[in-house]
């Protein structure tokens, strides 16, 4: 049975592996990383480097699910001389951030006879994506409402 790392769509994060090699002739190897998820090898951008021993990914480059992530080491002068190992990961949601105001002030204050405009809808955050959906925007912001501090 799987038991996959879990990462948040929002969380950066690396794989590193410990390779050790027992050969007298020569210690140089080629290192190869393959993501798949449900059989399909997945294609990442060129930015993310799949040569090394450790990999690189940073948020909401994978979807939601679960991805393998297979490291392939072979011998420099003997390339037909592998090995792979395999790792699970699991790219989970992150929470909504409701903010009732601009940059999600946790304290605030207001002079008398000042309008305080609390708008969850225009101010809250999708932490899975790059902005917040319009969909969820409009249901959250039916909780628009203006307080006048008197």
């Amino acid at each position: 049975m799987l038991n996959p790392l879990k990462f948040r769509r929002s969380q950066d994060f690396s794989l590193v592996s410990l390779i050790t090699i027992k050969c007298n002739e020569s210690l140089l190897t080629t290192k190869l990383w393959k993501i798949r998820n449900s059989s399909n090898e997945i294609q990442l951008d060129s930015k993310i480097i799949l040569s090394q021993g450790e990999i690189y990914i940073p948020s909401r480059i994978l979807s939601f699910g679960i991805y393998e992530f297979e490291l392939i080491v072979s011998m420099t002068k003997y390339p037909t001389l592998k090995s792979s190992s395999f790792v699970y990961v699991e790219i989970t949601p992150s929470g909504i951030t409701a903010n009732l105001v601009q940059l999600g002030t946790s304290m605030i204050t207001s002079g008398v006879e000042k309008d305080l405009k609390l708008n969850p809808g225009e101010f809250s955050v999708d932490q899975n994506e790059n902005s917040f959906d319009k969909i969820v925007s409009s249901f959250v912001s039916h909780f628009d409402f203006q307080m006048k501090i008197i």
